[in-house]
């Protein structure tokens, strides 16, 4: 760089208006005080800015323009494009989010002086910037700036505590790659930039999408230093965005990002990260999440069943043993593996799919229903189903396991019950793997299966651990019809979740359709064994009166009626010791400006462990009482049916599934505390008991 290095600057000062004056200040400063022949240099514009005002990056975001500069150079002189530094984001009423500048605003142009440059010549570089300055509201400005080169020079005093440092690699984008792999991922609608941050920093994103595109909003998903940002794109224009690392306030790092419309691309280091440890650490994370699934509630009716069939297998070859327990995991890698290949195709046309998105579903619940139902009475011996062609496989061995078709019945069922509540170590997992590619979903979801799966499967190849288990005899029959009681409960529970959804009229018009499903069973299982001419009128009979049953009932219990959701929140309140306030994002941000604190709860109607913690962490004395004491604002994000918001919100915190349960501290700025799945109150008295 040519000439003696310092800052020289000229200022224009925004006319005053009404109600401020000098709101923007601009000044223009050269990196060099001299021009030699062939060396181009810096030349850098300053927006000095009143207090909570701000201009806008190149990218405004939902509002506003960038500012632009229009230079008047020497003859034959030369200026490359304004460049910008990095910026920061705001919010704008109305949920607006823009990218730009508060305090200070700096941008430089590299000049290039014309070659047979005649020495000792003064050289005057004139702009005219103009700029869009907004606080509560926008006003426009424009400044005439000018400097001379190779004439009087002196050194501001007044830089905006920047005097040394304009050309420090904390305030530009730099030109090498980040230090880490990014993986940038084409997924339906968005792109998702992925990489594995560094600890103790935090990580912005800024699209920058082509002149006359726009962007969507970012929302960022991290755990673990594992970050995932997802951003709505136009998938026919390529990708860019400026990636920024804050270390701290006035140390910052930030990368340019780009790709072509592809499904992956990558920058950094060559290795990427689905070959790294974090890798392994969430596939593990899901091994792990999957075999306490077994320990569930909404499973444990089904896993007894699974644990009495061993019983009444002891004592059989090694080999029919073996093959039961894998006939049992087949059922359970069926259901995740289609699963898993049910959310890769909804990803892929651009649908928001997230764990247990089909219990939002009312035709899956009440399908669910039907299967329970039946499945209790088949248990207290109401009838038996004979299959074509297997005269043995009735429902009821398949529900002692007698054949091979029963213990794949018995896995899947299991895995069917299991969807609803994320265990300890899978919501990370998950969250992980949902912002992921296909492939990565994929073996996200065999590894659950895999952790679900292992103890049946390290069971039955290991039969002399089954001499622990007691003596098969007569009493496993009343044993069997004492499950159908589980199985009654799990029904109970699954009507309570759809009453939820449609209302009372669903609830009843489902009630009705099993009590008369009930009496085709009974019909079914009374006449089954009788003379031909009774046995055809009653199959006549049952299988009308269940058709019939059908197509009546099962419109009225999906249907929405008016007042399905008419209850209002005062009675709400009327039933509930703690007064929830319904999460919205509206609500939240304002609830956060006035610095309230707030513990906001993601639960839904059919998650079982999400009831159990709120009767035995929540809503307890103690806590009611420091709820009342700190005046703590209880928020509850009910996500029994699919809410977008709640969705985003929990994307947001790395979640795809419910329990999870964040605390915001009073104080607008104050971070959040997150727990655990399985709450205690042990645990939100520690929290809410902090200074």
């Amino acid at each position: 760089m040519g000439g003696r290095s310092f800052l020289s600057e000229a200022t224009a000062a925004l006319p005053e208006t009404p109600s401020q004056s000098k709101t923007v200040t601009s000044r223009i400063l050269s990196s060099v005080d001299s021009a030699i022949e062939g060396e181009s240099f810096d030349v850098f514009i300053l927006l000095d800015l009143q207090p909570k005002w701000h201009v806008y990056w190149q990218y405004p975001g939902d509002a506003g323009f960038p500012p632009s500069v229009t230079w008047n150079l020497p003859e034959g002189w030369s200026a490359g494009p304004l460049e910008f530094s990095l910026p920061q984001q705001f919010s704008e009423p109305g949920g607006m989010i823009v990218y730009g500048y508060e305090g200070c605003a700096l941008f430089k142009t590299r000049i290039t002086p014309v070659k047979n440059l005649s020495p000792n010549i003064p050289w005057k570089i004139s702009a005219k910037i103009s700029w869009l300055a907004c606080r509560d509201l926008c006003v426009p400005g424009s400044g005439e700036l000018s400097i001379t080169l190779n004439g009087d020079a002196h050194r501001s005093v007044d830089m905006c505590a920047m005097a040394s440092s304009f050309a420090s690699p904390t305030l530009w984008p730099q030109t090498t790659q980040p230090p880490f792999v990014v993986c940038i991922l084409l997924q339906g609608k968005d792109r998702v930039v992925s990489f594995k941050g560094k600890e103790g920093s935090t990580y912005q994103l800024f699209p920058l999408p082509p002149a006359g595109s726009s962007a969507g909003h970012v929302a960022v998903m991290e755990s673990a230093n594992q970050y995932q940002m997802i951003v709505p794109w136009d998938k026919d224009i390529p990708f860019s965005a400026l990636l920024v690392e804050n270390d701290a306030p006035a140390i910052r790092h930030g990368w340019w990002l780009s790709s072509k419309p592809s499904k992956m691309a990558s920058v950094g280091p060559k290795t990427l990260p689905m070959k790294s440890w974090a890798l392994l650490l969430a596939l593990g994370s899901g091994l792990l999440g999957g075999f306490i699934l077994n320990l569930m509630p909404c499973v444990l009716p089904v896993i007894s069943l699974k644990i009495f069939g061993f019983i009444n297998q002891s004592g059989k070859s090694h080999a029919k043993i073996l093959r039961h327990g894998l006939a049992f995991a087949a059922g359970i890698y069926l259901w995740f593996l289609a699963l898993g290949l049910l959310i890769v195709i909804f990803k892929s046309l651009g649908v928001q799919v997230t764990w247990a998105f089909q219990f939002q579903n009312p035709g899956f619940l009440l399908t669910l229903n039907v299967i329970v139902f039946l499945f209790a009475l088949n248990l207290f011996g109401v009838f038996e189903i004979t299959l074509p062609g297997s005269a043995g496989s009735s429902l009821d061995e398949l529900a002692s396991h007698r054949g091979y078709a029963g213990s794949f019945f018995q896995g899947l069922f299991a895995t069917l019950l299991a969807t609803p509540c994320t265990a300890p170590f899978l919501g990370s997992a998950l969250g992980f793997a949902f912002a992921q590619s296909g492939i990565i979903i994929m073996a996200m979801f065999f590894a659950i299966a895999t952790g679900m799966a292992l103890p049946y499967i390290l069971l039955s190849a290991h039969p002399a651990w089954m001499k622990l288990l007691p003596k098969p005899g007569a009493w496993m029959e009343k044993v069997k019809q004492f499950m159908g009681f589980p199985l009654l409960a799990t029904n109970l529970w699954l009507l309570s979740v759809l009453g939820a959804q449609r209302g009372v009229h669903g609830f009843e018009a489902t009630v009705m359709l099993l009590f008369m499903l009930g009496i085709s069973a009974w019909i079914y299982g009374s006449f089954l064994l009788s003379r031909r001419l009774i046995k055809g009128v009653a199959l006549f009979l049952s299988i009308a009166l269940a058709v019939g049953s059908l197509a009546y009932f099962v419109p009225r219990a999906l249907e929405i009626p008016p007042d399905a959701f008419s209850k209002t929140q005062e009675s709400k309140e009327s039933e509930d010791l703690i007064t929830w306030v319904p999460y919205s994002k509206k609500t939240f941000n304002k609830l956060r400006k006035e610095g309230k604190a707030i513990f906001v709860d993601f639960t839904a109607d059919w998650c079982i462990t999400c009831k159990f913690n709120e009767h035995t962490a929540i809503d307890t004395s103690a806590v009611r009482a420091l709820f009342r004491k700190h005046q703590i604002v209880p928020m509850k994000a009910d996500w029994t049916n699919a809410n977008v918001e709640i969705t985003k919100a929990l994307q947001a915190f790395g979640r795809v599934g419910v329990p999870y349960y964040v605390f915001y501290p009073a104080g607008d700025d104050t971070q959040p505390v997150t727990f655990s799945e399985f709450l205690t109150e042990s645990d939100l008295i520690k929290a809410f008991s902090m200074p």
